[in-house]
Formats: structure tokens, sequence, C-alpha cells
């Protein structure tokens, strides 16, 4: 395989914080030409056997895929995991107890909305969501914009659930080195994902880069659905200085609220080593 590859990695479902089903989002990804294709649901790998399958189903080839938070300088940072075998009994323990603190942060959010006059924020965000473990800021900003108060969800982080907003609860996530750790051992590659998002300073950055690749991590989404051309070009200098392969992914989460649809993103730059020739033989073939 090489760059010139229409592949999808990052993308959600009704399983964490999407919309669609994953044969919704396989059916999507194949009609925007999408050739190789990943679900990466936030800490949960429930849907993989079902997109596993629409894939199939679609003639699309398939990774296994998960995007794991973690807590690093006290910033929310995403690990894409990609090709891991989804039935590693280490993985999916330290995924559930990733998981695990998002109910009672989810209580602790509406409460602090509940100050500021918006009312049963944690029944009403619970209508949005698939899985109740998983649920999450997306799903209280769906509620924001139902009742009224925001217009669209990207005013409702301008206004709420964001540092220093009504509505942020901080919480920690797994570690770094034991996300990688996870991935790694269960037969996959780490991917730092959308790495510009995170508003580090050069210093931060460049610590981030550092521990992760001395951890195991080998790749970094250098085309991504919240990166600038710009960020293109900055993103695929670093994956060439830390030797790191690049990834793609649109981060699609919802037809009303992505910027990016699935395969729609530019293609990755030609001089990089792509993340899928590391896993060819993990790729669960089209046919």
């Amino acid at each position: 395989m090489t760059p010139i590859l229409n592949a999808d990695l990052h993308c959600h479902s009704v399983v964490s914080d999407g919309t669609l089903s994953p044969e919704e989002l396989a059916a999507r990804a194949k009609a925007n030409g999408v050739e190789l294709w990943a679900l990466t649901d936030h800490d949960e790998i429930g849907g993989q056997r079902r997109a596993a399958a629409a894939a199939r189903v679609q003639g699309m080839a398939y990774l296994t895929g998960v995007e794991i938070s973690v807590t690093f300088a006290d910033t929310t940072v995403h690990i894409v995991g990609l090709g891991f075998d989804p039935d590693n009994t280490q993985l999916a323990e330290g995924l559930a107890a990733t998981r695990g603190g998002r109910g009672e942060r989810a209580k602790d959010m509406a409460e602090q909305l509940a100050q500021v006059g918006i009312k049963d924020a944690y029944e009403g965000a619970l209508k949005f969501v698939g899985n109740p473990a998983l649920i999450s800021r997306t799903h209280f900003a769906r509620f924001l914009v139902e009742t009224g108060v925001c217009k669209e969800t990207s005013e409702v982080f301008r206004k709420y659930l964001t540092e220093g907003k009504p509505g942020y609860v901080p919480h920690r996530w797994a570690t770094l080195g034991n996300a990688v750790r996870w991935i790694t051992e269960a037969g996959g590659i780490a991917v730092i994902a959308h790495p510009a998002r995170y508003k580090f300073s050069a210093n931060e950055e460049f610590a981030l880069f550092s521990e992760f690749k001395a951890h195991g991590g080998r790749g970094v989404e250098v085309v991504t659905g919240s990166h600038s051309p710009a960020e293109y070009v900055t993103y695929a200098a670093m994956a060439k200085e830390f030797e790191l392969a690049a990834s793609r992914g649109s981060d699609f989460h919802s037809p009303d609220e992505s910027h990016t649809d699935l395969g729609t993103l530019p293609l990755l730059p030609g001089a990089l080593t792509p993340v899928w020739d590391l896993l060819a033989d993990r790729i669960r073939p089209a046919h």
C-alpha cells in the first residue's frame, strides 16, 4: 500500500459519542470512496465486530481501532490504537478502567450547569447516549442545542463545558505509558491523534512526542479533520523528525456536527511512511 490511498482511520459511532451506527458509518465511508477504514470509538472496542463485518459487506479493507483518553501535562490527549487484537484481555480491562469515571464526572457537570440555571442536564444528556458508560461532553452539548441554550455544538464549547466555563469538570484518564502499552501488547500500533488540538507550547509538544516514542508509540495523525493545511505541513515535519509513521482520519462524529466527512480529506504527503504500511499483516481484506 502507498500514501495514495483513501484511508479514514479515525471516526466515532453510537458506541461512544457518534450519532451513526457502525453499519451506517461503513456505508457512508464506502460511498465517499474510502478504501481502508477503522472505527475508533472513545475508550471502547464494543463496536469492532460490527464494524469489521460492515466493512466486509461494503467491500472495504478494515483495521481495528480505538481512541484512548490520556492525561498528559494536565491536558486530555487522545491516543489512537490501530490493528490490535480486539479480544486482548489487558486492553479490554484498561479501557474499562478508563471509562469508569465518566458517570460521576457527568453528574458533577450537570450540577455545575444547574448552578447557572440549566436544569436536568444529566437526564437530558442521557437521551443522546448509546452507551451510558461513555457519557461525555458531546452528549451534554447536544442537549444544550436541543433545548435552545445554544444554536450549535461549537457554541456550547465556547460558552460551557471547557476550562473556566460552567460545566467543566476535569477527569484523570489513563497515563500515556499505559495507553501505548495496552495497544502495543495487543499487537497494535499507537498513534497521537490530532496533535494541533492540544495547544501545547513547543516544549510541551516536544515532551509529548519524546515520551510517546520512548513508550513505543509509532505514529501521528498528520492529515485529520481539525488540522489546517499549514498544520499538515507542521506535523509531516514532526513525523519525519521523530521517525513516526503518518496517519489520516476525519474524526467524523455526525452528519450534522462534523466539518469533515468520512473519506474527504487530502491524501497524505508522499514523503511520509503511511501507518498502514506498518500494519499490512493486520488489515482485514475487503472480501
